[in-house]
């Protein structure tokens, strides 16, 4: 194996010797993309005619989950092919089919409003997902295993606990000596709990980080579902939620209201959704959660603030769900 590298120091030139080196002949055209992941780097390439993407990073579960969701792969949820999987420069890699399109993250309020049916048959998609081969609620593993044995578990546990060797160990710690504080998460933690009690533990897939540059369009379509790394077993009105929470910090989407577009597709579908704004206020309540956690380890402390705000906002009612 090649000598370590640390991936976070991975560049277009090192990512090239290694790929020359792996796959001999015909390696090229190799450009970091402009948007990088909190815990990989990744690079565009061609390997004689293929378009391809490889990845680098200190993990090895998140490639080997995206390499398992391209089971899940149609029309309607396009999730690029995991071709090859390896140990590379004192971490682990990934090469992937390339699929094309423009961040999610970037359109604006009239392209977004084209892509709703799209984003809404994508949820549907993962909703069908046949996930019987597998077992448990909350994260998943490389096996396609959930950590927790219900849903209700998950969403009062998980986002509370820390673990000593989790890769945001230390969070809690961080949190308390914020200048936000652990205040704010406390209490909208207790909400969480309440709301539990009414939770379903109805078992879906979800992908659980559907914006952060890890969905790409083009016009109207879904043309990628990238990353799986945070993927989840549960409620699936929990990508729901992921929109609805993270509204806020896109100001191009301010007058679209994901909540009740999605109250509006089910109705033309048929689907009936019990307790639906208790199940999508508790989805929402772990989302705000989680991130502060993400946000005290990293130290964004204005980041911070504004999702405990927000998220606290709606634990007391203040803002609708």
């Amino acid at each position: 194996m090649s000598e370590p590298v640390r991936y976070a120091a991975i560049d277009a030139a090192r990512a090239e010797v290694f790929l020359s080196e792996r796959l001999g002949g015909g390696v090229g055209e190799v450009v970091g993309f402009q948007q990088q992941g909190e815990w990989s780097r990744a690079f565009a390439f061609r390997h004689h005619d293929r378009a391809l993407v490889v990845r680098f990073s200190a993990l090895e579960e998140d490639f080997a989950k995206d390499r398992l969701a391209a089971r899940y792969a149609g029309p309607a949820l396009p999730v690029p092919r995991v071709v090859e999987l390896g140990e590379g420069l004192g971490g682990f890699y990934a090469i992937s089919e390339r699929l094309y399109g423009e961040y999610i993250d970037g359109v604006d309020e009239a392209q977004m409003r084209r892509l709703l049916p799209a984003v809404f048959a994508a949820l549907d998609a993962m909703r069908q997902a046949d996930i019987s081969d597998f077992t448990g609620y909350g994260n998943w593993d490389a096996n396609g295993k959930g950590e927790f044995e219900t849903w209700r578990d998950f969403l009062v546990r998980d986002v509370a606990a820390e673990r000593p060797n989790e890769r945001l160990a230390g969070w809690r710690q961080r949190l308390e000596g914020s200048p936000t504080g652990a205040g704010p998460f406390d209490a909208a933690l207790a909400r969480l709990q309440a709301l539990a009690e009414v939770v379903t533990e109805d078992r879906h897939l979800i992908h659980s980080d559907l914006l952060h540059f890890n969905v790409l369009v083009q016009d109207s379509r879904i043309t990628a579902v990238l990353d799986w790394g945070c993927g989840l077993y549960g409620d699936f009105l929990f990508d729901l939620g992921w929109f609805c929470f993270w509204a806020p910090w896109f100001p191009a989407w301010e007058a679209i209201d994901f909540r009740a577009e999605a109250l509006r597709h089910y109705a033309r579908i048929g689907l009936a959704v019990p307790h639906f704004d208790e199940r999508l206020l508790a989805c929402q309540l772990y989302i705000g959660l989680s991130g502060q956690a993400y946000q005290a380890y990293k130290e964004r402390w204005d980041d911070l603030e504004a999702t405990a705000r927000h998220t606290l906002k709606l634990a007391t009612g203040e803002t609708l769900p």
